[in-house]
């Protein structure tokens, strides 16, 4: 994210404008709605500019420049600068002097030499939704736009402004932060604020009064969610995902849960790091099913994000046994495991009627102590092996499948942040794994594809590198 984006105050404050043509008038618009005091600089000014101007709206001062520019118009007080002026070397030189006196500065069509941009706006005041491209793409910001503006009720604004009326009876009749939030959501998806929306506020004011004067102060009903947010990319989240998410009180996440993820939680919502891996566990199981327990018990919307599916290798069966027998409201909320994400990503069918008849999903974790998978089992079933965690094992698991009657030259796919960017596709035999991870320095997160189906991906990688060779012969 190049810009923060925040909304600027300049009710009263002074701004410039440099530049007396369209452009500029456009900007004018924008920042007098903003209720600035205005200084146009330029040497000629539209027909609108100067109706303003005789209007008493702001006032016009003929172009200067250099020294005298920031003796005379650059004042501490000022809030913004906005060039819009059209000779490039003349708006490169106030954007010089503007950075030199610390002031924002906006030159338009120039993202590469201004400390702010305008975004694009949708205005149902006192809602305000701004959306950015970070300079680079302003028509895709406008298309944007547009489509906003269709989906948003003409009387929105009407909606903030009712709300804020009974902020302070709300506040009153529920104490307890957490019910006062669900408060305001039941309302804004309820009936009241339809009513509102539809023009009729006479009747939802009496409707309001009727909730708010029947509304208790007893402690909310804690909730969990135990939610799997696929392989690491954001666009497999699915929408029920994304509700929960956003109706976080606290959030619980993996290791594995990646920034890009997160950033879909409700932006006020605690964030608690449990992750584990095999030499590093910040909190055991235990610990994190009684942190749940502890969060749920005193009301909270508590989310749970895993890494794939909560229900393949994430250990959500534990915990959503633990929550029931605690009598606690538990949902949850599959996601694409990483073995169908990252099979799909690398253009291998687990199933496919010449090679597998079926899949096995494995966990090779256990390989050290405990009880090892049933390798002779797998090894003589024609289906697609899926291994999980066994990166630090790859060569141990090629080995005892080799030993129960694999074939040695079994494909191998060894599939590194897969979904990712930097996403990796390492290809290798049964006998050859263990050496593959070695030398490639393969580390994790990892996914072993084990199978015949783990060479198709390798074909059309071939496929795909021989088109591109005979495109760059071609010219």
């Amino acid at each position: 994210m190049k810009y923060l984006p925040l909304f600027a105050d300049l009710n009263e404050r002074n701004c410039l404008i440099i530049g007396g043509g369209e452009v500029a008038a456009q900007k004018i618009r924008l920042v007098l709605g903003a209720g600035a005091r205005l200084t146009v600089i330029a040497t000629k000014v539209n027909n609108e500019i100067r109706g303003l101007e005789a209007a008493g709206r702001l006032r016009v001062e003929p172009s200067v420049y250099g020294s005298q520019a920031i003796s005379k118009f650059c004042s501490s007080d000022v809030a913004l600068i906005v060039v819009a002026e059209a000779n490039p070397l003349d708006a490169e030189a106030w954007a010089s002097w503007a950075h030199k006196g610390g002031f924002p500065v906006n030159v338009v069509d120039r993202p590469d030499i201004s400390t702010v941009v305008f975004p694009g706006i949708v205005d149902r005041d006192p809602v305000l939704i701004a959306i950015g491209s970070s300079g680079t793409a302003p028509v895709l910001v406008r298309r944007l736009r547009e489509k906003i503006e269709e989906l948003l009720p003409s009387r929105l604004g009407r909606l903030a402004q009712f709300a804020m009326r009974f902020r302070n009876a709300v506040a009153n009749a529920e104490t307890n932060i957490i019910s006062r939030r669900r408060f305001w959501e039941g309302f804004f998806d309820g009936p009241v604020a339809r009513l509102v929306l539809k023009g009729q506020e006479h009747q939802a004011t009496k409707a309001m009064l009727r909730i708010i004067n029947g509304v208790g102060r007893s402690t909310p009903e804690g909730s969990v969610a135990l939610i799997g947010v696929g392989p690491g990319d954001p666009d497999l989240l699915t929408l029920r995902a994304l509700r929960a998410m956003q109706d976080a009180d606290v959030v619980l996440y993996d290791r594995l849960i990646g920034d890009k993820i997160l950033d879909y939680v409700r932006r006020d919502a605690e964030r608690i790091y449990v992750g584990k891996a095999p030499a590093d566990q910040s909190m055991n199981q235990q610990a994190i099913n009684a942190l749940i327990l502890e969060r749920a018990h005193t009301g909270q919307n508590v989310v749970r994000l895993k890494g794939g599916d909560p229900f393949v290798f994430g250990r959500g069966g534990e915990e959503m046994a633990v929550l029931k027998e605690a009598s606690i409201k538990v949902e949850v909320i599959p996601g694409v495991t990483a073995a169908i994400g990252c099979a799909a990503t690398a253009g291998i069918p687990l199933t496919h009627r010449d090679y597998a008849e079926g899949v096995s999903f494995v966990t090779g974790s256990t390989c050290d102590g405990g009880t090892e998978p049933d390798w002779a089992s797998l090894a003589t079933l024609r289906h697609t092996l899926v291994i999980y965690m066994g990166v630090a094992k790859a060569g141990v698991i090629g080995e005892r499948l080799v030993e129960h009657g694999m074939r040695p030259e079994t494909p191998v796919a060894v599939i590194e942040n897969g979904t990712l960017p930097d996403q990796i596709i390492a290809h290798s035999t049964l006998k050859t794994l263990g050496v593959t991870v070695t030398e490639q320095c393969i580390g994790g997160p990892v996914l072993l594809i084990i199978g015949d189906v783990a060479a198709l991906s390798r074909e059309e990688s071939r496929k795909a590198d021989a088109h591109i060779e005979r495109y760059a012969h071609a010219f």
